[in-house]
């Protein structure tokens, strides 16, 4: 089965980018590989032989990773991909990810895959693929079956999907139709995708041993810095949906005094 990878990538995560291509070179044989680069412009010397580069720039308002994700699926697609394989620039593949996927892909052609997911720790520098086993501490948050399971996610569990690690077969992708392009900046479209494939009859599954590995960076929770484009991307689900995603985030940021709910909408408590 033709694999695609598709990574969108930024010059602020070089190294973790470095360290994702060394990790696919050990556990790829023949793939098509995808880079999306979100930057303004395209930074010196990001081209790696044998990618696929596309030149993604931000929007008005912000990067577009859905935009950038959606791109590359079209290039990678039309390269003769047969499985796409989205992996987030943080991510590092695990030894089994792509057979596990592929193997999903096989059984269920028409479900949208989604393995588990490592948080590594700041000292956690793996320097191969077969480091990687001995940190997997995958997230509580979500199903981890061991390698060769699967099962079908519940309808509330579609609120877990995760974009930094997930597979679709080409037709799969085609019918949710990827991700919506009104959301620029942080947050909110993976769960855009995820409820789109609900609403669309697509299945979720959770797909044990195809682990990927999120390399550490600084982090804040919430999420200060994007403060503005949750607003502005949960006011756009809401539009779409009818509800805010993102509650946590929101209840931390009206906790603090910084946003306040004025009827169906969640605003700055400093605008007039």
């Amino acid at each position: 089965m033709r694999t695609a990878v598709i990574t969108v990538a930024s010059a602020a995560r070089r190294e973790h980018l470095e360290r994702q291509r060394r990790v696919l070179a050990e556990v790829a044989d023949d793939i098509v590989r995808v880079e999306a680069w979100l930057d303004e412009t395209l930074p010196d010397g990001i081209r790696d032989a044998g990618t696929h580069t596309l030149h993604v720039p931000p929007g008005p308002r912000g990067i577009r990773v859905g935009e950038g994700r959606n791109r590359a699926a079209e290039r990678a697609i039309d390269e003769g991909a047969e499985l796409l394989v989205f992996l987030d620039v943080d991510c590092l593949p695990g030894p089994d990810l792509l057979p596990a996927y592929r193997a999903a892909a096989r059984t269920d052609p028409a479900a949208l895959l989604s393995g588990p997911v490592t948080y590594l720790a700041s000292m956690q520098r793996p320097g191969s693929a077969s480091d990687l086993p001995f940190l997997r501490r995958p997230h509580r948050a979500r199903p981890a079956l061991p390698l060769g399971q699967a099962r079908a996610a519940t309808s509330a569990e579609y609120d877990l999907f995760w974009s930094l690690s997930f597979a679709a077969t080409p037709a799969t992708w085609g019918r949710i139709g990827g991700f919506h392009p009104g959301y620029e900046g942080y947050g909110a479209e993976d769960t855009d995708l995820a409820w789109t494939a609900r609403e669309r009859g697509v299945e979720m599954r959770w797909i044990g041993g195809a682990d990927a590995f999120h390399q550490w960076h600084p982090v804040s929770s919430p999420p200060w810095q994007h403060l503005d484009d949750i607003l502005r991307n949960g006011a756009t689900f809401h539009e779409r949906w009818g509800e805010w995603p993102m509650g946590g985030w929101l209840d931390a940021f009206a906790a603090a005094g910084a946003i306040e709910r004025r009827g169906e909408a969640w605003v700055r408590s400093d605008c007039g």
